[in-house]
């Protein structure tokens, strides 16, 4: 700590981010990939947590933000859903989940790491619809979306470098997965 009082956390007076339960919570600002930015910036409008949705309002929600380019908030809504929903969905929600934290690391930049949470959330989603006998979920094309991960992760192999997350945005609804 220097002598102004700083803390690791970049603020002053020592306080974290703690909600009414003690756990932490990082109130920083951030950007559309979910980044921190330095506290008193101006950043992206964070999801609220815990929001119970129907799984239409989910896919809708979850849909919009992929589609601006947010799939670390889009991976929120998914969380909510996977939170809140029935036990029988929840590693749907969950698989669902990590393809967008993949598609966020991609953009970010950690390539290896984006790679690993594509496959590992299309083999999860493909699993759960394979046990579930449910070909489209909330009418959600697991089978495109799992291939569209696959391709993404491939390509950011191949390539080395980053995605643009709305560009390479998947189509959660629909033929063409992918984009």
């Amino acid at each position: 700590m220097g002598s102004t009082g700083e803390t690791h956390s970049g603020r002053t007076g020592g306080a974290r981010d703690r909600d009414s339960e003690g756990r932490a919570r990082n109130a920083r600002p951030r950007d559309g990939l979910g980044r921190p930015l330095p506290y008193g910036a101006d950043g992206v409008p964070r999801q609220p947590e815990g929001v119970v949705r129907a799984p239409e309002e989910t896919v809708v929600e979850a849909q919009r933000l992929l589609d601006e380019g947010k799939p670390f908030h889009a991976h929120e809504v998914f969380e909510d859903a996977w939170k809140s929903g029935p036990d029988e969905e929840r590693e749907l929600w969950r698989g669902l989940a990590q393809l967008a934290v993949g598609l966020t690391h991609a953009a970010r930049g950690n390539l290896t790491g984006g790679a690993r949470l594509l496959r590992r959330g299309a083999g999860a989603a493909e699993a759960w619809t394979a046990g579930s006998g449910q070909a489209l979920p909330h009418g959600i094309d697991v089978e495109s979306v799992a291939a569209w991960a696959r391709e993404l992760a491939g390509d950011v192999e191949r390539t080395g470098r980053p995605v643009d997350a709305a560009v390479r945005a998947p189509r959660l609804r629909g033929a063409a997965a992918g984009r």
